[in-house]
Order: C-alpha cells, then sequence, then structure tokens
C-alpha cells in the first residue's frame, strides 16, 4: 500500500535546518529497502498561490490556502506492506528531519 507521508514544520518552532545529511542518508535507505516512490520539499509558503475556480471566474490568492502556524514543507510518498511499518518509518522520519510527520494511506 502506498502512504503519503506529509513534514509538517511550525513557524513559531521550526525545526532544524541542518538535517539535510541525515535526511539524505535516511533517503538512501529508503531506496535501498524498496520503500521510496517520491519525496520532495516544498519552497516556503510566501511562494504559494492558491486556485479557486468553482465559480464563474478563476480566483488566484497568494500565500498558503489557510492561516496556520504550521505549514507543509515537504512530503514522502512510500510504498510499505501496513500501516504499522509506514508508522515506524514515520517515527524515525520526525526524529530524522526534526518536524512533525502526518501518515495517510492513498485510498
Amino acid at each position: 500500500m502506498q502512504y503519503l507521508i506529509s513534514v509538517i514544520d511550525d513557524q513559531s518552532n521550526p525545526g532544524s535546518l541542518d538535517k539535510r545529511p541525515a535526511i539524505s542518508e535516511f533517503n538512501e535507505r529508503l531506496i535501498a529497502d524498496g520503500y521510496w516512490v517520491f519525496a520532495g520539499g516544498l519552497a516556503d509558503t510566501d511562494a504559494a498561490t492558491v486556485i479557486d475556480n468553482r465559480g464563474e471566474q478563476p480566483v488566484f490568492s497568494d500565500g498558503p490556502f489557510v492561516e496556520s502556524k504550521e505549514y507543509l514543507a515537504g512530503v514522502w510518498v512510500w510504498e510499505a506492506p501496513d500501516l504499522d511499518v509506514a508508522l515506524a518509518l514515520a517515527a524515525e522520519a520526525s526524529k530524522i528531519c526534526d518536524r512533525k510527520i502526518e501518515v495517510r494511506p492513498f485510498q
């Protein structure tokens, strides 16, 4: 089963910025162990654009879609045999990248 792993940062208590070497090493292990599908870090929220085209005209807005101190900083997509494996990897990922992690299975 595939899982979306969301990396959540906090503007009032951001994670450490010196974690990239450890994250790269973790990613290499995910690849070697067959869990890796995709991953990517995201630009700051001030680079975001929200599009709402549910009305007559599309509305484009700068910034994140909600006002929050927490924001999505990056994502992984993992292939894991079950939720327990995904959660164990996510606990390790949270420690390595010094941020909260959300795990959600794809439907």
